[in-house]
């Protein structure tokens, strides 16, 4: 796993980012299949009591993959304790204080104890270079497909989970899945409905320059900033990758054929793809339509900056939207809308998962068990994803309330690598030093050279495809003329 440090020359160090994709409207998601052969699951010692349930067919060779998990009735007297390390610093003794107490109704013997992390990516990246990190966390995007065997254990094979679950591609690796997704998110824009309206906006934009005229209403007509940045907190910087995709092209395989295409980060004359998105940020840069200092932005502030109506917009995953209704009076004016690139008249939302849920592959086998039984739980039966506005994991779940105004839009999921190519992301991505999805520094870099204006974002974009190019030429993978 590769962790790129670098300073930025407005003297910020940023931390590692979380690409938070996203989920759908309400309609079901489809989830992809995939051929890969199946790896073994490496299942390491502990000594447990209870007899190993069967499934249906009493099949008893691996009882404890999440499917074959019956909450209430498998393992109800097992004694564990087990350490979950969570990013999500805000509802440690609130919400995940109450999951706990309603899991131990079913599993009184089994402890969970939370720890959150501020600078999550970056520290848990790190602690997963040790055996005893805890038992259950949140798997860092720094984690490379072909790690994941010998840090996480198997939740089962992908075929079989699909019929249950859905977005288990991220962290799958030859047909094993490692990481179950905490929630899904749509990839779109917060924005404050009354701010729209006072600065004159009638329609949604639908276009990168539609919304730049929208963003130049509301510093004319109001007094909020019409697109706060969140610039120094760094990891928020890296959701503009998570557009680049679905979001950006309609396609659901852009992110694989992007590792064979040429100069991908290219200006397309219909605006969209990957350029269109960095066009947004950097333009609004440029044209001052952000808060006058980056530097000094503030997460937890612009929450209920937003919700007073001191800001118009920010550009964030779905999960942002109940945080910002949360905090003030005002939810009614918090609205959601799709990032504004048409492809061939019609709009696209990318869709995917939040943060996955990896168990230690060096846990004990009880608390392995125990940490599958609280993930099948979340999953399940918390109502996590619908607390965080975000959409269940469960295959067939409603999609929420906030995704109402994404009707028409379609949601594209990211289908799996060819077999064989599982790999060829993450390698060129660090190689190139690019750092989609796993790096804020190149989207920061973008807003540093739109605010001095020593690079022009053309500029910015021949220098990625430079280094994409020379990456997929040490990589080895054949490129697309």
């Amino acid at each position: 796993m590769k962790v790129m440090k670098k300073m930025i020359s407005l003297g910020l160090i940023l931390m590692l980012v979380v690409s938070l994709a996203a989920c759908g409207k309400k309609e079901k998601d489809t989830p992809a299949n995939d051929t890969n052969t199946a790896a073994p699951t490496d299942d390491n010692g502990g000594e447990g009591d209870n007899t190993e349930p069967a499934d249906d067919n009493g099949d008893t060779s691996n009882p404890k993959t999440i499917d074959k998990l019956k909450l209430g009735e498998d393992y109800t007297d097992l004694k564990a304790s087990i350490k979950v390390l969570t990013q999500r610093t805000d509802i440690v003794d609130t919400i995940f204080a109450g999951y706990i107490t309603e899991f131990q109704k079913l599993y009184p013997n089994i402890e969970i104890e939370y720890e959150a992390v501020t600078d999550y990516v970056e520290d848990m990246t790190t602690r997963l270079t040790t055996d005893k990190w805890g038992d259950l966390c949140m798997i860092p995007t720094t984690v490379d497909k072909d790690e994941l065997p010998n840090l996480f254990v198997s939740f089962g094979d992908r075929e079989t989970l699909q019929q249950n679950y859905v977005m288990l591609n991220n962290f799958a690796y030859q047909d094993q899945v490692y990481g179950i997704p905490s929630t899904g998110n749509a990839q779109g824009i917060v924005y404050n409905k009354k701010v729209f309206e006072q600065a004159g906006i009638t329609e949604i934009p639908k276009t990168p320059d539609e919304f730049l005229d929208a963003l130049k209403k509301i510093k004319d007509n109001t007094d909020a900033v019409p697109m706060y940045s969140n610039f120094a907190a760094g990891w928020t910087m890296g959701a503009w990758d998570a557009y680049v995709g679905g979001s950006a092209t309609g396609d659901p395989d852009f992110m694989n054929k992007l590792v064979h295409m040429k100069d991908p980060f290219s200006k397309r004359d219909d605006m969209t793809g990957p350029y269109a998105v960095y066009y947004v940020l950097y333009e609004a840069t440029a044209r001052g339509l952000i808060e006058d200092d980056p530097t000094t932005t503030d997460w937890e502030g612009c929450k209920g900056m937003i919700n007073r109506g001191e800001i118009g917009t920010m550009v964030l995953g779905s999960w942002a939207v109940t945080q910002m209704q949360e905090a003030g009076d005002n939810a009614d004016d918090i609205g959601y809308m799709p990032f504004p690139i048409t492809v061939d008249g019609k709009q696209y939302a990318s869709a995917g998962p939040d943060y996955c849920y990896g168990i230690n592959i060096n846990s004990s086998e009880d608390n392995q068990i125990a940490a599958m039984l609280y993930v099948k739980w979340l999953t399940e039966k918390s109502n996590f994803a619908y607390d965080q506005g975000g959409v269940p994991i469960v295959a067939g779940a409603e999609y929420p309330a906030v995704l109402d105004a994404f009707e028409g839009v379609e949601l594209v999921i990211d289908n799996p690598a060819p077999a064989g190519e599982e790999t060829y992301f993450n390698d060129i991505n660090n190689e190139s030093e690019v750092g989609l999805n796993s790096d804020n520094y190149p989207d920061s870099a973008i807003l540093e050279h739109a605010l001095t204006q020593d690079k022009t974002l053309d500029d910015i974009m021949a220098e990625w495809n430079a280094q994409w190019s020379a990456a997929q030429e040490k990589v080895g993978v054949s490129v697309d003329q």
